[in-house]
């Protein structure tokens, strides 16, 4: 029987208390929604729909990176209304998961077992229901003298008795199309919230003899929802550590696993060292037996094996070769290629810039549209004047080039094989393989001048009218 899962994303969060929509608050450097639709897609369903409505264009975004189809809910009238929206796109048959989108971490393997247990009984519907101490917020279950569910019985709506039941809605529920959907002309209104609930139609099924069959979680903090900032930071949290608790099982040593921000498409290989206060973000990739040291951040950067990142180093778009030393205070940002055996040290800064085998940058320099050959020094203070105010141009740097302290490199220029630039030059124009560049002032040296400005200073301390000699009035 085709199997369709229905993602529902159209709310905007208020409880979030934000303008962004609650399913693009980020976990772990990507948007809720996508870790939900990522766990989904290994149940191998046939289709994903994702009901959006509030910022409808990025959720949409989202959902198509997964191959979902999107349908529009507007306005949003609640849950029952999600599925009215729904009709034209799943038709009358075949079975259907239906979910919230604001649980990232749900457990799909518990999801499969709860959603084959449902086909294999013959039942119309399904609700997971959750047993937790604290109920704030969620629907009651409200079973009769057999265990059946009768109906749920959302909070606002709820008596003060049926409040202190602690067995909730989970929001997860396993539907017969042919049959659930006949009950959805039959939805109204009348509650606090003035929506359609979808949960209605599990009354009228209880009261027409075919209740719905509930499976009961059994780890329900996994099946909670993000309501709030507070949900959201504690979600983040359990993923985070997840995460690196997998990573450690696999090898990866973190010698403090709870101070550390290790984002789901990172890889990481045998003999990597992760210190604490790091945080790898995006598509980062750490090879055979790197170190990364404390407050550094790389993000979507690849390092080559044996690589060392010093403290408080800045990593973005970068690739490294093989045992390179980086740091501390560097900032390597997009489109840095850099070769084997190199080093960046304190406060250097590279952009779109490609540096080959066993070159040396190690204070203070920026070096920006800018290629350097292989074994080349650069100096501390060394700067590419890469912006012209209208357009970016490149520096060329060849093979053992010196390039003295102080030097500015005004783009485009090139410097050829085995030259020497002098410390203070201005490089205008492009020097020779095996020249010597310099651009510096002769050095004038005036004999006893200090002498003579301290005799002016005292002969000038007692004139009348110096601030120095006036009394404090």
């Amino acid at each position: 029987m085709n199997r369709t899962v229905v993602v529902l994303a159209a709310g905007q969060g208020t409880r979030m208390k934000s303008p962004l929509a609650k399913v693009l608050h980020p976990i772990l450097g990507r948007p809720m929604l996508a870790h939900l639709l990522e766990s989904l897609s290994a149940l191998g369903a046939d289709r994903t729909v994702v009901v959006v409505g509030h910022q409808a264009d990025a959720v949409s975004a989202v959902a198509r990176t997964f191959g979902a189809e999107v349908v529009h809910q507007e306005p949003q009238l609640g849950t029952g209304h999600a599925l009215m929206c729904c009709r034209d796109v799943l038709g009358s048959s075949g079975h259907i998961l239906l979910v919230a989108g604001d649980v990232p971490l749900l457990p799909v393997d518990e999801v499969g077992h709860f959603w084959a247990e449902f086909e294999s009984s013959g039942a119309r519907a399904g609700v997971v229901s959750l047993h937790i101490e604290r109920p704030f917020g969620y629907g009651r279950i409200l079973r009769d003298a057999g265990g059946n569910l009768t109906r749920i019985v959302e909070e606002r709506d709820a008596s003060a008795e049926e409040r202190a039941i602690r067995e909730v809605n989970s929001g997860v529920y396993f539907l017969d199309a042919s049959h659930v959907m006949a009950h959805l002309d039959g939805l109204g209104r009348g509650n606090v919230q003035g929506e359609y609930y979808l949960t209605d139609v599990f009354a009228r099924m209880a009261t027409g003899g075919s209740p719905a069959r509930l499976f009961t979680a059994s780890q329900p903090d996994h099946w909670l929802g993000v309501n709030s900032q507070a949900d959201l930071a504690r979600t983040t949290r359990r993923l985070r550590r997840e995460v690196v608790d997998r990573w450690m099982a696999q090898g990866i040593t973190f010698p403090d696993p709870d101070t550390v921000w290790v984002e789901p498409a990172v890889l990481l290989e045998p003999g990597v060292v992760v210190q604490p206060h790091v945080r790898l973000c995006g598509a980062t990739r750490l090879t055979a037996c790197c170190e990364v040291r404390s407050f550094s951040v790389l993000h979507s950067t690849y390092l080559g094996p044996g690589t060392l990142v010093k403290e408080h180093c800045v990593m973005e778009g970068t690739r490294t070769g093989s045992e390179c030393i980086l740091g501390p205070f560097c900032h390597t940002r997009e489109g840095t290629e850099l070769g084997d055996r190199l080093h960046l040290g304190n406060f250097v800064e590279t952009k779109k810039a490609h540096l080959k085998d066993g070159v040396k940058a190690n204070h203070l320099s920026y070096l920006g549209d800018a290629s350097v050959g292989a074994g080349s020094n650069i100096g501390a203070g060394t700067i590419t004047c890469n912006y012209d105010g209208v357009h970016k141009h490149r520096t060329s740097l060849g093979e053992r080039v010196f390039v003295g302290s102080d030097t500015q490199l005004v783009a485009p220029v090139a410097v050829g094989d085995g030259a020497y630039i002098g410390a203070g030059t201005t490089v205008t124009k492009d020097v020779p393989p095996g020249a010597l560049a310099i651009s510096r002032s002769p050095q004038k040296n005036i004999e006893g001048w200090v002498a003579k400005k301290k005799e002016r200073e005292s002969r000038g301390a007692g004139e009348p009218g110096n601030s120095r000699s006036q009394g404090k009035k």
